[in-house]
């Protein structure tokens, strides 16, 4: 099994704003702008590996397009949910199906989202794949106040994955 540090360096990670590590595979030349819903035309499609480790977490944050997460090596990340309506789910990412984890996850577009390792994982290795395709402008981190208020239910986890 590789180590983190084996990770980082053979798939040329680096940090991610939300926080863990990452590094861009795939950008498609292709482009797109429907219903002109982006300031701009954005790449039909993107990807990336994505690191997690003990000391890191993917912060709260939201993005304008769906993105689907893919299980490679590891252990286990518990990933948050919160929905316009109010509601909130957390979902497992991983290979122990049969305990409900799936090792693909789909998060749609403008749901909020965080993530971590479960309770003593050591690192999970994933794939994000974004379309239409991730620009940092249409990605936007959470205040921990403003999401508290709208979902109390999820204040825990939510406390866990802010950083203010």
């Amino acid at each position: 099994m590789p180590t983190i540090d084996d990770l980082i360096s053979r798939l040329n990670l680096l940090p991610h704003p939300e926080g863990g590590y990452y590094a861009e595979t795939f950008r498609a030349d292709e482009t797109t702008n429907p219903g002109g819903r982006y300031p701009s035309d954005r790449s039909t499609g993107t990807a990336i590996y994505y690191l997690l480790t003990p000391d890191t977490f993917s912060g709260m944050h939201i993005l304008t397009s769906d993105e689907i997460f893919h299980f490679y090596l590891g252990d286990a990340v518990e990933q948050l949910h919160l929905f316009a309506d109010g509601s909130h789910r957390m979902v497992e990412i991983g290979t122990d199906i049969v305990a409900g984890q799936r090792p693909q996850m789909v998060v749609p577009n403008n749901v909020w989202q965080g993530a971590r390792l479960k309770p003593g994982g050591q690192f999970a290795l994933l794939g994000c794949t974004v379309a239409p395709g991730f620009d940092f402008a249409d990605f936007s981190m959470g205040k921990r106040a403003d999401l508290v208020k709208r979902w109390p239910d999820a204040t825990d986890m939510i406390t866990a994955l802010t950083r203010d």
